[in-house]
């Protein structure tokens, strides 16, 4: 009877799957007593994470095809300030507004895009121009820090909890907790299960495998590669967008130092999920499993109280470092082959 080997790309997803669990379940013990083993902390990780979900989705796609995308951080920024002088100080109505963040999104990425797949500048370049642009757009709108609280539509979206029917607990004072998310775990969600489908069921999906596999013999097979690489931009900075929305929802506020290093944290997600650097190899589930580590490590940290926050990005800076190391060793066991 034969037995099916399992590649190197599984084994880095079962890898990263298991150290999830791994990490989680050392929390529950070690902190039990705070209450690490409730439902709700762990729905709070989602919650916290919803937006760098999206632009993890987003940023696996651009590696997919051997690129990168360090802009996305800052067109969090300038979606988030955008959306609260949109409200607060412009009067604007809140639909409007997250329509308008999302056409930003889609003309930030086709100019990214143009540039990578057309005109064939580096990746790294073009997205650092796009970096120090959205940043300086963001404080060319508004260089103070803008709370949104008078908009009813977008707080009353902001506070919708959506309770699950399993999970209570009674807490220390004998109150009744009822598990819930946020309206902001529903739509990364979505868009999780949107892209993972996309990527195994569609002719592009494959194409960004196909590219970031090997260009030379993507373009022998038909392919067009200059616009299978704007159309991963555009998706990029189009999730980043919907995630910068989801960003907003949370923080209700704009600021121009917001999400700074968020391109890292969706990078290092990606890389800890099994998306290697070079392209061609990667899937939206370990990314998603690559943000439920990054955000399990913050919360081990605060959770604890003693350690500087400094620690977490230390700890996903060791784990990076490590799946970088893990992924050569695997490349290099492949080519001698």
């Amino acid at each position: 009877m034969k037995t099916k080997k399992i590649n190197s790309n599984t084994l880095l997803l079962v890898i990263t799957i298991a150290l999830f669990f791994v990490m989680y379940l050392a929390g529950c013990v070690v902190y039990n007593a705070k209450g690490f083993t409730h439902l709700q902390t762990f729905l709070n990780i989602l919650i916290n994470n919803a937006g760098l979900l999206c632009v993890t989705c987003g940023m696996t796609c651009v590696m997919l095809t051997g690129g990168i995308d360090i802009s996305v951080g800052s067109l969090i920024a300038l979606d988030c300030m955008f959306l609260a002088v949109g409200m607060e100080r412009w009067g604007m109505s809140a639909p409007l507004l997250c329509v308008l963040v999302l056409v930003i999104g889609v003309v930030f990425g086709i100019v990214q895009g143009f540039c990578v797949g057309y005109l064939q500048i580096q990746p790294f370049i073009v997205t650092m121009a796009g970096m120090f642009f959205g940043r300086g757009m963001t404080a060319i709108i508004s260089t103070d820090q803008v709370s949104i609280s008078s908009n009813e539509w977008f707080v009353n979206l902001a506070n919708i909890r959506i309770f699950l029917p399993f999970g209570a607990y009674t807490n220390n004072k004998g109150v009744l907790q009822v598990p819930y998310i946020r309206i902001t775990v529903v739509v990364a969600l979505i868009v999780l299960v949107a892209i993972f489908l996309m990527l195994r069921y569609t002719k592009f999906g494959r194409s960004l495998y196909a590219v970031g596999g090997n260009e030379q013999s993507a373009v022998m097979m038909g392919l067009n590669v200059p616009m299978t690489k704007l159309k991963a931009y555009v998706l990029s900075s189009f999730l980043c967008s919907i995630g910068g929305i989801c960003f907003c929802l949370n923080t209700m506020s704009g600021n121009v130092q917001q999400a700074t290093g968020l391109e890292m944290d969706a990078i290092a997600s990606s890389v800890i999920g099994g998306t290697l650097l070079t392209g061609g190899v990667g899937n939206v589930i370990g990314s998603f499993f690559g943000v439920l580590i990054n955000g399990t490590i913050s919360t081990l940290v605060k959770t604890n109280g003693k350690l500087l926050s400094s620690w977490s990005n230390i700890a996903v800076a060791a784990l990076l470092c490590f799946f970088i190391v893990l992924q050569s060793i695997f490349a290099n066991i492949k080519a001698k082959k």
